[in-house]
């Protein structure tokens, strides 16, 4: 069965579907000897599909992974110095295994790590819009007004920030734990929005992308998601598709 080559190129772990769109753009993807062509069509089972002379094969099983990210472990693939350990050094599993739900340096929590490229794509693309759950400690005691305007939105470089949904979870040692659901992700968002409303981020932590938790994974622990884990994510990213 033919399917778009960006699909292909995704499901056998090359990357996001956009990432494996630049591939093809950067003409290093081709269909039979022939430089292949964006949007162009394939079948996996009988063409041959190489990227930069390598042949493709997509995965007979694929891997998803639940990793709990400590602060100090980068989320991508590093600078390539070695210099930081990455998510991926903590899952050693073999495979082409690429992070979905980016955290930076200093955040911790939640981050899925699959080959499946499709879902990856379904998970990070801003039209699908799938909710992200963190656990925030911010300096100080946010008050209802302050609370209001985080909910409303904020403007972030000329543009207001989506509506989230932030409520009081407890106070500690003067500072207070929020909860903060996203459905965007603009770089560093939590971060930027709590300082502009004079509540520096002091912690963050993300418990949850769409329907998978964190649950009780400590920092730099992983295991390898249920079935019914997996359904539920593929389901939601259909029901996502379709509003």
């Amino acid at each position: 069965m033919t399917e778009r080559l960006q699909k292909t190129l995704a499901r056998a772990g090359l990357g996001s579907r956009r990432a494996c769109e630049e591939l093809i753009r950067q003409g290093r993807v081709t269909v039979n000897g022939q430089i292949a062509q964006l949007g162009q069509k394939a079948d996996p089972q009988r063409d041959n599909i190489e990227v930069d002379g390598r042949p493709v094969r997509t995965p007979s099983k694929l891997t998803y992974v639940a990793l709990h990210k400590p602060r100090g472990v980068l989320s991508d693939e590093g600078d390539g110095t070695g210099r930081l350990p990455t998510v991926r050094d903590l899952v050693p599993l073999p495979g082409h295994l690429f992070p979905v739900g980016r955290l930076d340096l200093r955040s911790e929590g939640l981050v899925l790590l699959t080959d499946d490229g499709e879902l990856a794509h379904r998970l990070t693309h801003p039209r699908y819009e799938h909710e992200k759950e963190y656990h925030v400690l911010v300096e100080g005691r946010p008050g209802d007004q302050v609370l209001a305007r985080w909910r409303k939105g904020v403007f972030l470089d000329g543009r207001r920030t989506a509506s989230a949904r932030v409520e009081r979870m407890r106070e500690e040692k003067g500072n207070t734990w929020l909860r903060v659901v996203l459905r965007e992700g603009r770089k560093r968002q939590i971060r930027r929005v709590g300082a502009m409303l004079g509540h520096p981020v002091h912690r963050l932590i993300r418990v949850r992308i769409g329907p998978l938790r964190l649950g009780n994974l400590k920092p730099g622990e992983w295991r390898q998601l249920t079935k019914n884990e997996i359904k539920a994510l593929k389901r939601t990213t259909r029901e996502e598709k379709t509003r």
